[in-house]
């Protein structure tokens, strides 16, 4: 069993929280002192309570399964033999009400744009085949219950 902590730290200040007209920026600290800004989306909150310069949960979320296939793709490519040159996701996460009237995030679609290189390239079914596996080992999207989609982008082979 492993652990992951991360810390979240919001400190009120002189701010009318009972007005609820309080900063939602906040502190995300993970890897003992690596720190990143935080906010509730503006699509949620209305600016200037959030921050639109500061990273949300949603777009963390929609981040963590992106990363996550990444990774389990760079893993089973090098297995593989395929020399990845660069790996870029346009992730997109689509937040509405579900059948029980709760906001959630509904989908999420990874977009894998990846270039290769070398003289081993890998075919467009080989390409499939590593985002079918990374998709199936990524511990985030067998930890959800979103649809995850990977829609990757095919350049020349």
């Amino acid at each position: 069993m492993a652990q992951y902590v991360a810390e979240t730290i919001w400190i009120r200040g002189d701010q009318d929280f009972l007005g609820n007209r309080y900063s939602r920026r906040h502190t995300l600290r993970f890897d003992a002192g690596f720190d990143i800004a935080g906010s509730s989306s503006p699509h949620v909150v209305p600016i200037p309570y959030s921050d639109t310069a500061a990273v949300d949960p949603e777009e963390m979320f929609v981040s963590s399964l992106s990363s996550c296939h990444m990774l389990w793709f760079l893993s089973i490519a090098a297995k593989r033999k395929f020399v990845v040159e660069s790996y870029k996701d346009v992730a997109v996460g689509v937040m509405e009400k579900n059948s029980q009237g709760r906001v959630v995030m509904s989908v999420v679609t990874l977009r894998p744009d990846v270039q290769f290189s070398g003289g081993k390239l890998p075919t467009r079914a080989e390409l499939d085949q590593m985002h079918h596996e990374a998709h199936e080992e990524c511990f985030i999207a067998n930890s959800v219950k979103s649809e995850v989609r990977c829609e990757p982008v095919y350049g020349a082979l």
